[in-house]
């Protein structure tokens, strides 16, 4: 797998991090109910076990198939994450009899419609990182400080690609290319997913080390505009469009391959095309090149060595890339 690169940080770190139920906390965040309709929302917390497993059980126990639930997001196994999933409103009674020693339901809402990824604005963490060195904790405060002003980049992280990297990667290029076929839909889909990934994580070291700046934009890129939630291609990179980017009402974006989906065109799109592949036929993305992480605060224990943070990203970007830029080093 490419190593992940972090231009901003010129240090490397030897902190102790490790995903576990203590010392990764997850919640989404910016949910909203309509209060009526023919849904419930749960509020969950869980604890080590990801959504699929989580879904998998209430699907078992109420007695519907598991595409009848909802979800907004996928949350890591090793963490206490909480997370909202959907039920249908007749199910309602019944749930209330749910018990489970890794999941609580705390809260219930009424909702007009099922819940579907991406139903949520992002997630708030809250990490220890530990063996902190006292004269580290500037440093790792410059780098928060300075991603939060300026990016951070905006990789998958390696939790997207499984423990079997090269194993699982030649598995999805060997469906892509019909030489494997497998029954499991929901697998094959992650496999892809992780593929396409893999792209995009290529594509963005390349134009990262290929940067004068942090992230230099080029004629053609494709960018996405938050605000009216659409994305464009300028006629060329004006002085407008380097401050819209700096102050973050638009971002650059990269690639995820496959169909129905928007390319670069002119000098973004000769670097892009070394980084596409036509032969995928699930559906393409474009994926916000850069992300900014949001009301982030760092506290230090000095007699434990240990460091917490908690701040916010946009849903699908990564803690454990923050975590890495911190390091400047990649955990696996």
């Amino acid at each position: 797998m490419i190593q992940r690169v972090y231009k901003n940080n010129d240090k490397t770190l030897n902190f102790k991090f490790s995903q576990n139920e203590d010392d990764f906390i997850v919640d989404e965040q910016g949910i909203r109910f309509s209060n009526s309709g023919n849904f419930v929302v749960l509020k969950i917390q869980k604890t080590n076990m990801d959504t699929w497993e989580l879904i998998d059980r209430l699907a078992n126990f109420l007695g519907v198939y598991s595409n009848e639930i909802g979800y907004a997001g996928l949350k890591d196994k090793r963490a206490t994450t909480t997370q909202y999933i959907s039920i249908p409103k007749k199910l309602s009674k019944q749930i209330k009899q749910f018990r489970h020693k890794k999941i609580k339901i705390l809260e219930s809402y009424v909702h007009n419609k099922k819940l579907n990824i991406g139903d949520l604005k992002g997630n708030r963490f809250k990490i220890n990182l530990y063996d902190v060195e006292i004269e580290d904790i500037n440093h790792i405060q410059k780098i928060l400080k300075q991603i939060s002003k300026n990016g951070m980049p905006n990789y998958f992280g390696y939790q997207r690609f499984g423990k079997e990297v090269s194993e699982n990667l030649q598995k999805a290029e060997d469906i892509i290319n019909g030489e494997l076929l497998m029954k499991d839909k929901k697998l094959s889909k992650m496999l892809i997913a992780a593929y396409q990934s893999q792209y995009f994580n290529s594509w963005l070291v390349y134009r990262l080390n290929g940067s004068n700046e942090f992230f230099d934009l080029l004629n053609g890129d494709v960018f996405y505009e938050f605000k009216n939630d659409k994305y464009f291609t300028p006629k060329n990179i004006s002085e407008k469009v380097k401050n819209d980017f700096k102050s973050n009402k638009i971002c650059a974006t990269g690639l995820l391959p496959g169909r129905k989906v928007f390319r670069a065109l002119g000098d973004a799109r000769f670097i892009e095309e070394q980084y596409d592949n036509e032969l995928i036929v699930d559906k393409g993305y474009r994926r916000e090149a850069i992300v900014y992480p949001q009301d982030v605060t760092c506290n230090y224990k000095k007699d434990e060595k240990r460091c917490t943070l908690e701040f916010t990203l946009p849903k699908g970007s990564y803690a454990t890339v923050l975590i890495e830029n911190l390091a400047n080093r990649n955990f696996s």
